[in-house]
C-alpha cells in the first residue's frame, strides 16, 4: 500500500479550490468592467442576469467541491486506517522476526559449540588415525623387508630349483597390492622354517634339469643342502649312467649340468657314497664357484699371441683409448665441483650488492668451468643483458674445445678397433686357405694357426672396440650435461644480477 496516496488526494482538492476562487474573482473583474462601460438599463439588466446565472454556477460548483472535499476526506480516512491496521501488523511482524532472530542465535550458539566439539574430537581421531597409520605403515615395511629377504633367499636357495614359483606367495605382499595378512606371516614363517630345514639335509630327489646338450631331463638329484647338486641320470650316446655336478642359475631358478664331467675317482667317490659304502662325499662350499672354476676356461693373455700381427695395432688402440680415457678423467675431476652451493652463496651476495666478494669468491675457483665464465661475466655486470649474455655465450665457447678434447677421437679407436679385428679374420682365413692348397685338408692341425688367427683378432677386436664405445657414449654424455650446466648457471647468474639491479632501483 502506497502510504503517500491520501496527501496526494488533499493536495489535489486544495488546488481545485484556489482555481475554483481564482475563476470567481476573474468573473467579478469582468462584470465590474462590463457596468462600467455598458448603458445603464441594459447593464443593470444583463447585469442582473449575469449575477443569477454566476451565482447558481457558483452554487453548483461550491457543492460539488464539498463533495468531493468530503470524498477525498472520507477517502483519506480509510487509507489512514488502512496504514495504521499495515503499520500493527508490520510491527507484529518485525516482533515476530525479532523474535524468531533471537531464537535462531540461540540454536547457532549451540550449534557453533556442537560444531567445536565435533571439530575437536575430529582432531582428536585424526591424531590417533595418523598414529595407527604410522605403526601400520612402520609393521607393513617390516614385514614387505622380510619378504623381500626372504624372496631373494628363496630365489637364491637351490631348494627352489624342485619347486616351481616357491617364491610367488610373496609377490602381493612385496608390490603393496594389500595389505599384509596373518595368512601372509604364517606363510612367510613356513617358508623360512622350510628353507632352514631343507639346508641342512642330504637328500635324494627327482627333478628336471637341463643337461649338457640343453635339453630337460629327468634326473635323480643328490642335494648336499644349499651348497651342491649332483645329478644321475641315463647317457643318450652310451646308455650308461651319466653322473656329474649341477651348478643352480638364479635367474631361471633351475638346475643346469656342468659343462664337464668330472674325473672317474670323483665319480667313484659319489657312486661309493649313493651306495651307502662312504661317509664322504665332494661338496663345492662355495656354491658353485669351484665348480665353474674347474671346467676348462681359456686364458686370454696366452691366446692373444695367437692372433698374429693384427693383434698389436688392436693392444695398441686399447692403450690409447685407456690413456684418452685416464687423461679425460683427471681433466674432469680436476675442474668438477658441486654448483649448486657455489650458486647459493653467489646468489647471497649478488641480492647485497657485495661485487667485491662474487669477484673473489669466483676468482678462489677460477680454475673450476662454472667460475670461471661467471668471473668473464661480472665484468659486464653494468652493460646491458644482451652484453652480459654475450659475454657468457663467448666464455661457454670458449671452454667447450677442452671439454670436448679427444671424444671425437674415442669415437674414431671405437670405430677401428672391430675393423682390425675383421683385417685379422680374413688374414686367418687366407692363411689357413693357403695351408689347405699347399697340404689338403687332411691334418686339422695344420689350419688352427689359421683359424685360431682369424678367431682371436675378431674377439680382441670386439672386445677392445665395445669398451671403447661405451666409455665413448659416457664421456660424450658427460660432456653434454656440463655444457648445458655451464648455460644453465649462466642464464641464472644473469637473472640474479638484473633482479638485484631491479630492485636498486625501485628502492
Amino acid at each position: 500500500m502506497n502510504l503517500m496516496n491520501p496527501a496526494r488526494l488533499m493536495k489535489s482538492l486544495i488546488k481545485k479550490e484556489n482555481a475554483f476562487q481564482d475563476s470567481v474573482l476573474i468573473f467579478l473583474a469582468c462584470l465590474i468592467l462590463l457596468i462600467c462601460f455598458c448603458p445603464s438599463g441594459v447593464a443593470a439588466r444583463d447585469m442582473r442576469q449575469s449575477f443569477a446565472v454566476q451565482a447558481e454556477k457558483r452554487a453548483r460548483m461550491e457543492e460539488k467541491a464539498r463533495q468531493e472535499l468530503a470524498g477525498a476526506k472520507a477517502e483519506a480516512q480509510e487509507r489512514t486506517r488502512q496504514i495504521k491496521q499495515d503499520k500493527d501488523a508490520l510491527t507484529a511482524a518485525i516482533q515476530n522476526l525479532k523474535n524468531r532472530n533471537k531464537a535462531l542465535e540461540k540454536d547457532n550458539g549451540e550449534l557453533a559449540q556442537l560444531i567445536q566439539d565435533r571439530q575437536a574430537l575430529r582432531e582428536s581421531l585424526l591424531e590417533e588415525l595418523a598414529l595407527s597409520r604410522a605403526e601400520n605403515r612402520e609393521l607393513s615395511g617390516f614385514i614387505r623387508s622380510a619378504a623381500k629377504d626372504l624372496e631373494a633367499l628363496l630365489i637364491q636357495s637351490p631348494q627352489s630349483a624342485l619347486s616351481d614359483k616357491r617364491h610367488g606367495f610373496l609377490a602381493p605382499v612385496i608390490h603393496e597390492e594389500r595389505f599384509p595378512a596373518m595368512a601372509d606371516i604364517r606363510a612367510m614363517a613356513d617358508a623360512w622354517f622350510h628353507e632352514i630345514t631343507a639346508a641342512g639335509q642330504v637328500r635324494t630327489v627327482t627333478g628336471t634339469i637341463i643337461d649338457r646338450q640343453g635339453l630337460d631331463r629327468e634326473a635323480r638329484i643328490l642335494m648336499l643342502g644349499n651348497f651342491t647338486g649332483i645329478y644321475v641320470l641315463e647317457s643318450a650316446d652310451t646308455g650308461e649312467p651319466e653322473m656329474g655336478f649341477l651348478l643352480y642359475s638364479d635367474n631361471s631358478q633351475r638346475f643346469f649340468a656342468l659343462s664337464r664331467l668330472p674325473d672317474a675317482g670323483t665319480v667313484r667317490q659319489i657312486q661309493a657314497y649313493l651306495a651307502g659304502e662312504r661317509a664322504d662325499v665332494p661338496v663345492d662350499i662355495s656354491r658353485g664357484t669351484a665348480l665353474r672354476q674347474y671346467t676348462l676356461e681359456l686364458d686370454l693373455a696366452e691366446q692373444v699371441p695367437k692372433g698374429g700381427p693384427i693383434v698389436w695395432p688392436i693392444l695398441g688402440i686399447l692403450g690409447l683409448a685407456l690413456l684418452i680415457l685416464l687423461e679425460r678423467l683427471v681433466f674432469f675431476f680436476r675442474r668438477q665441483m658441486k654448483p649448486e652451493p657455489f650458486m647459493d652463496k653467489l646468489r647471497g651476495l649478488v641480492a647485497v650488492g657485495d661485487w667485491e666478494g662474487c669477484d673473489a669468491l669466483c676468482r678462489s675457483r677460477k680454475n673450476k668451468w662454472i667460475p670461471g665464465i661467471l668471473l668473464t661475466a661480472l665484468t659486464f655486470r653494468d652493460h646491458t643483458r644482451q652484453d652480459m649474455e654475450n659475454a657468457l655465450q663467448e666464455a661457454i665457447l670458449g671452454k667447450i674445445p677442452a671439454i670436448e678434447r679427444f671424444v671425437s677421437t674415442l669415437g674414431m679407436l671405437a670405430a677401428i678397433a672391430p675393423l682390425l679385428g675383421l683385417l685379422g679374420t680374413v688374414t686367418g682365413m687366407i692363411n689357413t686357405f693357403h695351408v689347405i692348397t699347399y697340404y689338403g685338408a687332411g691334418d686339422p692341425k695344420m689350419m688352427s694357426g689359421g683359424i685360431s688367427e682369424a678367431l682371436v683378432t675378431t674377439m680382441l677386436g670386439l672386445t677392445v672396440a665395445i669398451p671403447i664405445m661405451l666409455f665413448h657414449t659416457l664421456l660424450s654424455r658427460r660432456v653434454e650435461t656440463q655444457i648445458s650446466q655451464m648455460e644453465e648457471k649462466a642464464v641464472a647468474f644473469v637473472n640474479m644480477v638484473f633482479k638485484a639491479r631491479n630492485e636498486c632501483c625501485r628502492h
